[in-house]
């Protein structure tokens, strides 16, 4: 089945660059382009820096607009809830969330970034669900995968018709689960027409699978680097649709791109030790993929043939080097 797009955007738009010389970390994509408007998270509301617990879980409760800077490392006892209207930005170098992660539920207009997320426990190091208009930016992911696939949960989740989404400059690492856009196949009709994400200039390095795997929406994954994807990286399941361009795969990595329903064992083998099946996604290419030494399995040719916003694309020779150079903390 095919999912339409039709919204409008508006006539001006500015595109993003990266180039070896500099790189361009203004806000590109969905999160950007959309019906709604631009995320701006806390602008025009107050600054405030916190640097205990206490302080972060007050300062980003409420839905009034706020730019609050994170200063040092927390360790959370329970999600972190972020309302609207709030950017959240790690300062200096960067802040750390330890313990546990972060949740936007139910909120718009909100912005994070430069923030170290490790090792978190029994939930994902970011949930995005039932929200709109949300920034991840700068942020760098990390666990390990030595205890196999359930100990953690993902680092990235959007999940529950959340839409209108950009996640840039990230460097996701050592994890075997990263980023699930639609957590369920039996969540069709809350999820379809929604899960319009753009992700670009990510450096995913030693990583398992979901990179990212999608259900029911779109997502525009473009100029990524994939070091060491161990499985299975893009997957488009569940009648998904995705448009992959300019991304560059190196290193031991086996399947880069699917649109085979199947969830592979590797990626929940509690689930059903020969995977779990699920309707094939679709996919498009647009630029040049490098595929280094990975496969690639496109059941499904889709229609989401053209990113519906202006965007600039790192030349294919140096994606490489701009996202190792521009990805993760203390770049912004």
């Amino acid at each position: 089945m095919k999912l339409p797009i039709t919204f409008a955007f508006a006539p001006l738009l500015l595109a993003a660059s990266a180039w070896p010389t500099g790189c361009d970390f203004s806000l590109v994509g969905f999160g950007k382009d959309n019906p709604i408007g631009p995320t701006t998270g806390g602008e025009g509301g107050e600054s405030v820096t916190v640097s205990s617990v206490d302080a972060l879980v007050s300062a980003v409760a409420d839905d009034a607009p706020r730019i609050v800077y994170a200063k040092g490392t927390f360790n959370l006892t329970s999600r972190l809830l972020i309302g609207s209207n709030k950017s959240l930005v790690g300062a200096g170098k960067g802040a750390n969330i330890l313990g546990s992660g972060i949740t936007i539920n139910g909120k718009t207009n909100v912005i994070v970034r430069n923030l170290g997320i490790r090792f978190i426990l029994d939930n994902d190091g970011i949930t995005t669900q039932n929200s709109t208009r949300v920034w991840i930016d700068h942020n760098e992911f990390e666990s390990d995968i030595n205890h196999g696939p359930d100990y953690y949960d993902g680092q990235c989740d959007i999940v529950r018709a959340s839409d209108w989404i950009t996640v840039s400059w990230n460097y996701f690492h050592d994890h075997w689960k990263s980023s699930l856009v639609g957590n369920s196949d039996v969540l069709r009709d809350v999820d379809y027409g929604h899960l319009h994400i753009t992700y670009h200039h990510n450096y995913w390095r030693n990583e398992s699978t979901r990179g990212p795997a999608g259900r029911f929406g779109h997502q525009h994954v473009y100029n990524n680097l994939y070091e060491d994807f161990l499985y299975q990286a893009i997957h488009s399941r569940s009648d998904n649709q995705v448009l992959v361009e300019g991304n560059v795969f190196m290193g031991n990595t086996s399947e880069a791109l699917s649109t085979y329903g199947l969830v592979i064992p590797m990626d929940s083998p509690n689930t059903s030790p020969e995977g779990d099946p699920e309707l094939d996604g679709f996919a498009n290419l647009g630029a040049k993929n490098d595929w280094g030494p990975a496969s690639i399995n496109i059941t499904q040719v889709g229609n989401f043939t053209k990113a519906p916003y202006k965007y600039k694309l790192t030349p294919l020779n140096q994606v490489q080097k701009v996202v190792k150079a521009g990805a993760g903390l203390g770049k912004i």
